[in-house]
């Protein structure tokens, strides 16, 4: 926890948040890219981040998705899943999310952005709520104001996101 945050502090944001945004590399999956013998890269996700980020979008929150990469079989888990704020190939992270928030007339500070490296510190700096893997770099989780206890891929995702429905008493199927 982000050392000026206090704990109260820190579950009344949890109470504010109306909006997920993730990146997805080290987020959503652990990091690691496997490559077949014809170029194309692999990626694995946890099943449980899955059925938050369901939960998340029957519930009626805002999911949205921003990568600096592009995958079809990561856009069509997300699709699956109900995710259709999907932004692939996002070299400007910040500038990304603060069309999608005005676009949505959403407000920064009920957003909650969970990044896990460099590309994700000018969001983290402008949002709400700004989370992290454990596993994140250094310079992230000290600008984090909640490290879940698991790793990108690990289900940190799903962490982050009961965390705040148990808290806002909207964590049942």
């Amino acid at each position: 926890m982000h050392k000026s945050i206090t704990t109260e502090t820190l579950l009344q944001l949890f109470a504010n948040i109306r909006t997920f945004i993730f990146d997805v590399d080290g987020v959503m999956t652990d990091g690691k890219l496997w490559l077949t013998e014809n170029g194309e890269h692999i990626c694995q996700m946890h099943i449980r981040d899955g059925y938050a980020l369901q939960l998340a979008v029957k519930k009626g929150y805002q999911v949205a998705v921003v990568t600096g990469r592009a995958s079809q079989a990561v856009v069509a888990r997300l699709h699956y899943l109900g995710i259709e704020d999907i932004f692939t190939t996002i070299s400007d992270k910040l500038s990304c999310v603060e069309q999608y928030l005005q676009q949505r007339g959403l407000q920064s500070d009920s957003v909650l952005y969970m990044g896990d490296d460099m590309p994700d510190l000018p969001v983290m700096q402008r949002i709400g709520l700004p989370v992290c893997p454990a596993d994140a770099a250094d310079d992230i989780k000290q600008m984090a104001f909640y490290i879940s206890p698991l790793k990108g891929g690990e289900g940190c995702v799903r962490d982050v996101i009961e965390k705040t429905l148990k808290i806002q008493q909207k964590w049942n199927g």
